[in-house]
């Protein structure tokens, strides 16, 4: 059958394609390579087929469109010839260059056409100022991560390249050995049951909490932990929640997106001042009481038993248990929760563990909020994926995780030092503070020193750090807020260095 009868017998079956919604009876007759190679040029102009994207593969498009194979691989070919796209084998046919009449890619904070002289070539600051060109907005930790940067000193952020790829692949092939049909569906939204023991008795080794099971709620991280309760607690006529000051800039905006007052209650040496709390009149407040951000003093016993008898008066306690596993120079702390369990809702997660891409939660709240937790949580999203949280319990189980977490302590106290001496080298006149546990340092400098302008310029020499005004609602000393534990110690020295020679 020659070309033009086959075409014409394609064209008495006509079909489409998902894939960029194509239709091929939108194609002229004699020209359907023609017109397939422009629609793909087209797509790989605007981005709908991104540089590293990868094309259906031949057999298959031709399937869903109906056209003989041959037409696709023509369509393809002119592709390659153009220098578009590239074939990989069993990698398949793969973007590799725009047309020149590409758009300019937007910018995540402007959505305006970023700059194309590199990601440090700023003839413009501004350029690299994104992030801290205005006071605080919902989406300034999006804008601060999608700025390019050579080192990431941002806290909060842990050593993602120590994630127990091997130990992850062990246990997710063990639970998949042992799953049914059935283990696939729809679980409990309060989480799967084999996590929720094992989030239980990690609890009970670890922070001294005794919880059953049952009450255990899985949720996708701290973050989500907080909507749920900015859902449930103005039902119970919670509409204030106090916070440390200074304290998690994005703690302050989770809550307030829920419309809940945040007012600021001063930490000092001895953590949360219970004084100012109880002169402030609110309800509920929230702390990092093992390791407090961003500042890393402990909650000591004086103010614990303090805030111990605000609870007894009525007081709720938000915990974020913030960093407890990661310590070096001190003791452990125990958990409020382990001696409020009615007074507190008790939130941690494995994002500074293991990775923040998991996900992974838990929330352990008074009896009277459960239920209403509950509800809020299975309205969300049904709850959690059901593999992650098996591969997590059986990693808690085998002790896989406690492994990781000495693994990662060792790791974490080298790149700690590594920066305090730095800091001492090339910021003689900061002080460091919170250096005996967490994945992050605070320093604070004597007033004069500007620290959005310090932060502003340290990204333009290409090292992200956060200001610490940014976590401060009430005037204080100007500072900057440091992680160390996703770098290499020769990164941190080089990123401390690049800070240090900013003119202040």
């Amino acid at each position: 059958m020659d070309r033009a009868k086959q075409e014409a017998v394609d064209r008495s079956i006509p079909s489409g394609s998902d894939f960029l919604q194509l239709d091929i009876g939108e194609a002229p007759a004699g020209g359907r390579a023609d017109w397939l190679a422009n629609r793909l040029r087209s797509a790989i102009s605007d981005g709908r087929v991104p540089v590293g994207g990868r094309l259906p593969a031949t057999r298959v498009l031709a399937a869903e469109l109906g056209v003989s194979r041959g037409v696709v691989t023509e369509a393809y070919q002119r592709l390659v010839e153009d220098g578009h796209v590239t074939g990989r084998g069993r990698g398949g046919t793969v973007v590799v260059s725009a047309p020149l009449d590409a758009p300019a890619v937007p910018s995540p904070s402007t959505g305006t056409p970023a700059p194309g002289a590199g990601p440090f070539a700023t003839g413009t600051p501004a350029a690299a100022a994104g992030p801290f060109a205005t006071d605080p907005r919902p989406d300034t930790f999006d804008s601060l991560r999608a700025a390019p940067a050579r080192i990431d000193l941002t806290p909060g952020v842990p050593d993602l390249a120590a994630f127990p790829r091997a130990a992850w692949l062990r246990a997710e092939r063990a639970v998949l050995h042992d799953l049914k049909p059935g283990d696939f569906g729809y679980g409990d939204p309060r989480g799967a049951p084999r996590l929720r023991v094992a989030v239980a008795h990690w609890l009970a080794r670890n922070r001294g909490i005794g919880v059953d099971p049952d009450d255990v709620l899985v949720v996708a991280g701290v973050a989500q932990a907080l909507t749920l309760l900015g859902q449930v607690l103005p039902g119970d006529g919670v509409r204030t929640v106090a916070v440390e000051d200074p304290g998690s800039l994005g703690v302050r905006q989770q809550l307030r997106s829920w419309q809940l007052a945040t007012p600021p209650i001063p930490v000092d040496a001895g953590g949360l001042r219970v004084d100012e709390l109880v002169a402030s009149g609110a309800p509920a407040v929230m702390l990092t009481p093992a390791h407090q951000f961003p500042t890393g003093v402990v909650l000591d016993g004086a103010r614990r038993r303090e805030l111990m008898r605000w609870a007894a008066d009525g007081g709720l306690i938000v915990e974020d248990d913030y960093d407890a596993e990661h310590r070096y120079d001190r003791p452990p702390v125990p958990a409020l929760r382990a001696v409020l369990s009615e007074q507190v809702c008790y939130a941690g997660s494995v994002s500074k563990l293991l990775a923040p891409a998991l996900r992974v939660g838990w929330l352990l709240a008074p009896s009277r909020y459960r239920a209403a937790l509950v509800d809020a949580k299975r309205t969300a999203d049904l709850g959690n994926a059901a593999l992650p949280q098996l591969v997590l319990a059986e990693l808690i189980e085998s002790g896989a995780l406690e492994r990781q977490l000495r693994f990662l302590r060792r790791r974490h106290v080298r790149r700690r030092d590594a920066m305090i001496a730095a800091i001492r080298t090339h910021l003689p006149d900061a002080v460091v503070h919170g250096a005996a546990a967490g994945l992050h340092l605070m320093i604070t400098f004597s007033s004069g020193v500007d620290d959005v302008e310090l932060a502003t310029a340290a990204l333009a020499r290409g090292v992200k750090v956060q200001p610490l005004s940014w976590h401060r609602q009430r005037p204080g000393p100007p500072g900057l807020v440091l992680g160390y534990a996703a770098n290499t110690t020769a990164e941190i020295s080089d990123g401390i260095a690049a800070v240090g020679a900013v003119p202040r």
